[in-house]
């Protein structure tokens, strides 16, 4: 159970990132600049981003949330749909899926095996991007 925590705490954590990556790489219109500062961090160019929050559960990774504007989107991924393996290699934990994903570039186009919450099986090929850069 401590592992299913920490697996949870880990999705929670880069979930956050990576909200707070998307709104400041698209203009949000909230993101403002205080007294006329703007600090950003260095991007991450080498990683790839696939744009999901997922739980990891008996055997797959249950997508959890999808970020708008991310390659997950642009392919149709869906809350409830389940990633059971990348490149036809089975995703044994969450943290097998996460480190596949960002130890791949940009540009990378894996295939994704999904099976949808309806029960059909489905293969995907997102064009993973570059983690955004957070601005302040």
């Amino acid at each position: 159970m401590a592992g299913v925590a920490s697996g949870l705490a880990l999705a929670t954590t880069l979930m956050a990132m990576q909200v707070a990556d998307n709104m400041s790489t698209r203009g949000c219109p909230y993101h403002t600049q205080i007294a006329g500062t703007h600090h950003a961090s260095p991007p991450v160019l080498d990683h790839g981003f696939l744009g999901i929050r997922y739980v990891f559960h008996d055997g797959s990774a249950e997508i959890d949330r999808v970020l708008p504007g991310t390659p997950a989107e642009a392919v149709g991924l869906h809350p409830g749909d389940h990633v059971l393996s990348i490149d036809g290699v089975r995703v044994t934990s969450g943290a097998d899926l996460q480190h596949r994903i960002f130890a791949a570039h940009p540009g990378y186009v894996p295939t994704l095996d999904i099976e949808r919450a309806d029960g059909t099986h489905d293969a995907v090929s997102p064009r993973l991007i570059a983690w955004p850069s957070i601005t302040y």
